[in-house]
C-alpha cells in the first residue's frame, strides 16, 4: 500500500491551546495504539491532501525525530465550516494485522451492459484485514465477462493475502435486465431473475 508522510509538532493538551493551533492553520491530533499516546499538531493543508482523496494510505508521522506508522482512525470536522477540527491516528506495526476499508476498482466494460443491461454496484469498498505489507491500494474486480442476470459476490474474489470482513454471499456488482436488452445465448431468464434478486437484497453487513 502507498504511504503518506506527515511532519508534526508537539502540542499542549488543552482547549485553549487547541483553539490557538486552529487559528494558526494547524490541526490537533493524537496517536494511540502504542506504548503511550502521542499528542501533536499537523498543518491543515497537509492533512487536506491526505483526507480529500479517494485513495487510502499508510501514514508515516515524523514526530521529534521518530517516525510512527499509522492509519487514519477518526476525523472530526467543524459543524459550520467543515474544516478539519481533530484527527485520531492508530499506530500500526509490521507484524500485526490491521483493518481498513479498501476501495474497489471495477475494470472493463460488462458485456451485459453492452447488451442493454444495467450495472448495479452494491459495494465500493470492502473492510479488509491484513498485515500492513499485504494491504492492497485497491481491490481489482474485472467485470468484462459479467452478463445480464449475473452477479459477482465477495466469495468470488477472496485472496489468501488478506481477509475480507464480509460474508461470501455479499453482493459486489451485478447486471440487471433492462427493457430492450439483448440476451446472449447463455443468458437466460433464470439468470436474469438472480440479478433482480441481488438488487432487492440488502448489502450484507461486515463480520465483527
Amino acid at each position: 500500500m502507498k504511504s503518506f508522510a506527515l511532519s508534526s509538532e508537539a502540542r499542549e493538551i488543552s482547549k485553549i491551546a487547541n483553539r490557538a493551533l486552529r487559528n494558526q492553520g494547524k490541526v490537533p491530533c493524537v496517536l494511540y495504539g502504542g506504548e503511550k499516546q502521542v499528542y501533536f499538531s499537523i498543518l491543515e493543508n497537509d492533512l487536506d491532501k491526505l483526507v480529500n482523496t479517494p485513495s487510502v494510505f499508510l501514514v508515516e508521522i515524523d514526530f521529534e525525530g521518530t517516525t510512527y506508522k499509522a492509519i487514519l482512525q477518526d476525523i472530526q470536522f467543524h459543524p459550520l465550516t467543515d474544516r478539519i477540527d481533530h484527527v485520531d491516528f492508530l499506530q500500526i506495526f509490521d507484524d500485526k494485522e490491521v483493518t481498513m476499508n479498501i476501495p474497489i476498482n471495477f475494470n472493463g466494460s460488462a458485456i451485459g451492459v453492452k447488451n442493454g443491461g444495467n450495472l448495479l454496484i452494491r459495494r465500493r469498498t470492502i473492510k479488509t484485514r491484513a498485515l500492513p505489507a499485504n494491504l492492497p491500494d485497491a481491490i481489482e474486480v474485472n467485470i468484462e465477462d459479467l452478463k445480464i442476470g449475473k452477479t459477482i459476490f465477495v466469495g468470488d474474489i477472496r485472496d489468501e493475502k488478506y481477509t475480507y470482513l464480509a460474508q461470501d454471499n455479499a453482493v459486489i456488482v451485478g447486471v440487471k435486465m433492462a427493457r430492450g436488452a439483448v440476451l446472449d445465448e447463455d443468458e437466460d431468464e433464470e439468470g436474469t431473475e438472480g440479478a433482480e434478486g441481488a438488487e432487492a437484497a440488502p448489502e450484507s453487513a461486515p463480520a465483527q
